[in-house]
């Protein structure tokens, strides 16, 4: 099934590339090698800055100038998946050992998956780039070739491609492969100076004029560029002042990085002195282009956290950083802008400096400290099948991990609702069959609160502010307080709202339906964004911000439905549960009295959050658990008297403090 992923994988990215039209797809190849590409034209390829790579790539990619423009998009294309599959299947031979059967069979398919998801890779096939070929040349001379000289040559060669990948001759020299070091630098030197000897004008603007390619292509100072030389311009330093900082702080790593890479080395993690290498010569490479950044996804093999549950962490975070962009990762406030535009950077240095990966020798490569999980209550409904595969976790999950995944879930979240939309009319028509069957129910309140509460302009303004408010606020409240009070509860609460969620896209997107602030002729008032001009199907740009005909559900009604239920249910005192209920009532009355949803919408939120809760139920059991026994034979130098099995109290810090130790 992984390896019919793969393959699904690689028809999609073939599509992708040769569905464009021919003057926008392969753009950095054609730019090269098309009939008026640099290395057609005479004179020098740093002319116009199109070209960014070393004169000997420009050596070898000039006998591609004379094939057909859609034969080489098809082979060049075909050709860079070729090397993906080929990087994937040798780093997963490459892993650390020693490796159970089962990863040894899942860990090619699954290599090769995260490569052509990973956005180098993706970045390189658009753009018809050779920064797969480096990457993979290192780790045929690391692991695949016999013979010191060999791998060598494959070092110089992917060196005089990727200059900063001359660093991989250090790392080799300080780890006892001095021969190899050594033909690798003198074959970087050798190609160099054969193109030298071929193209001496070029070799000196690239070399002299531009400092092995700095300021060629884009602006430094660009988001493409994750470099810290890019990140210092972005932060507004320019001149001697960023260039004698720059030249510090890329010392500083490479000194940090390459003892690192060198300790792991002769820890036998050579995949991971690899990727720590590679994210220090993206670190301090004078211009990191995206497609560059591939080093930075085989740092996933490294291993850190000596529990279970946090063994993920690493590499989920290095997977989503890579996958996605930053604005899915990071929400659009200014303070965090800093870290958004620059987290690949980060990423690369968190491996190459920070990122406390465990050494093979720890006790805890093997055997971490295993994960507590609850023990099974009995259902108090024996007529719903439980699932037994989802246990409870007692602790709480790794914070950076949760907040990463709520907002790459909530971003998903809200371009889905974005692109679920079925045009104006069909939403309109939904709107009439909603409104007729209100009045058939005697329900239709919606024109009467709206006209009601307009009159009496506090209570707008109350409304219009509750509607705007309080949306985000109280839910995101109240899972912080259960994350730091319960987080056992807090992990059956997150569930719970995140089926809601996802229930409710599937209504976004199978029933369209126009508010009553959006239905001409209905005589609505819109008191939160003001009159509509309905003669433009937009509506202006609230269409742009969000989908103004995903109201069936209501997520408004919904998510506070869901606030009160977890508030009335876990809440120690009675005034808190009444408090609790306060936020349902008034959501619904806000959302009716700004004309944002139908009576019948808030039904539809209601729905979505009972299955929320009965999906969470199915799958993990009643809320209620029991901890789990510890051995009774426990010596005394452990620290453990008397073990038992007790119903968890309101929370898991007093369920433990009720241990006897």
């Amino acid at each position: 099934m992984l390896w019919l992923v793969v393959a699904a994988l690689a028809v999609r990215q073939m599509a992708v590339v040769l569905r464009q039209p021919p003057g926008e797809r392969l753009t950095d190849l054609e730019t090269w090698i098309g009939e008026n590409g640099v290395l057609h034209v005479t004179g020098s390829l740093y002319d116009s800055d199109r070209f960014t790579g070393t004169p000997f790539a420009g050596l070898v990619l000039k006998p591609l100038t004379r094939t057909a423009e859609q034969s080489l998009g098809v082979a060049w294309t075909f050709g860079s998946l070729l090397l993906v599959a080929a990087l994937g299947i040798v780093a997963a031979r490459a892993l650390p050992g020693p490796v159970t059967r089962r990863t040894s069979l899942l860990a090619a398919p699954v290599a090769i998956s995260l490569l052509m998801l990973s956005l180098p890779v993706r970045n390189a096939l658009n753009l018809g780039q050779t920064s797969i070929l480096p990457v993979l040349l290192v780790l045929l001379a690391c692991f695949a070739v016999r013979g010191e000289r060999a791998s060598g040559l494959l070092i110089g060669l992917a060196a005089a491609l990727q200059p900063t990948v001359l660093l991989f001759a250090v790392l080799l020299w300080f780890t006892g492969r001095r021969q190899t070091a050594v033909t690798g630098g003198t074959a970087f030197a050798a190609c160099t100076a054969l193109a030298w000897a071929a193209m001496p004008h070029d070799s000196w603007t690239y070399w002299v004029h531009h400092v092995a390619g700095a300021g060629l292509g884009d602006n430094a100072d660009s988001l493409a560029n994750q470099s810290l030389h890019g990140a210092l311009l972005r932060f507004g330093l320019e001149g001697p002042l960023e260039i004698a900082l720059f030249v510090v702080l890329a010392a500083a790593v490479c000194c940090l990085g390459l003892r690192r890479a060198v300790r792991y080395a002769r820890d036998g993690q050579l995949l991971l002195a690899v990727a720590v290498t590679g994210c220090v010569a993206v670190a301090v490479s004078p211009t990191a282009w995206q497609h560059q950044l591939l080093w930075v996804l085989l740092a996933v093999v490294g291993r850190v956290g000596k529990r279970a549950s946090d063994r993920l962490v690493w590499p989920a975070v290095v997977v989503l950083v890579l996958t996605l962009p930053g604005k899915m990762l990071l929400p659009n406030v200014a303070v965090v802008f800093p870290i958004r535009d620059n987290v690949l950077l980060i990423a690369a240095l968190g491996a190459a400096c920070a990122a406390p990966f465990l050494p093979r020798t720890s006790p805890y490569w093997q055997q971490p400290i295993p994960t507590d999980y609850a023990v099974p209550v009995t259902a108090r409904w024996s007529r719903i099948p439980l699932l037994p595969f989802w246990r409870r976790v007692l602790s709480r999950p790794n914070l950076l991990l949760e907040l990463l995944l709520i907002r790459v879930v909530y971003s998903a979240y809200s371009h889905v609702r974005l692109a679920a939309t079925a045009g104006r009319a069909t939403a309109e028509h939904h709107g009439r069959q909603i409104h007729s069957l209100e009045q058939w129910l005697h329900i239709d309140i919606e024109h009467w609160v709206n006209h009601a509460v307009v009159q009496v302009t506090w209570l707008r303004h109350f409304f219009d502010f509750y509607y705007s408010t309080f949306h985000f606020i109280a839910p995101v409240a109240i899972l912080g307080v259960l994350y730091v009070r319960r987080p056992a509860d807090y992990r059956w609460a997150r569930s719970s709202i995140g089926f809601a969620t996802i229930l409710a896209l599937v209504g976004f997107w199978l029933y369209p339906l126009a508010p009553p602030r959006l239905m001409p002729g209905l005589g609505f008032v819109d008191t939160v964004h003001g009159m509509q001009d309905f003669a433009k199907p937009d509506y202006g740009s609230l269409t742009a911000m969000t989908n103004q005909y995903a109201a069936m559900p209501s997520l408004h009604f919904g998510w506070s439905l869901w606030c009160g239920v977890v508030i009335v249910m876990l809440a120690p005192k009675m005034w808190m549960k009444a408090l609790g209920l306060l936020h349902p009532l008034f959501t619904v009355s806000a959302i009716v009295a700004t004309a944002n949803h139908w009576v019948l919408d808030a039904v539809g939120g209601a729905a979505v959050v009972a299955l929320g809760f009965g999906l969470t139920y199915v799958l993990s059991g009643p809320r209620r658990l029991r901890l789990p026994a510890v051995p009774a034979a426990a010596k005394p130098q452990d620290g453990i008297a008397v073990s038992v099995s007790v119903p968890v109290p309101r929370s898991t810090d007093d369920a433990v403090s009720s241990k006897q130790h």
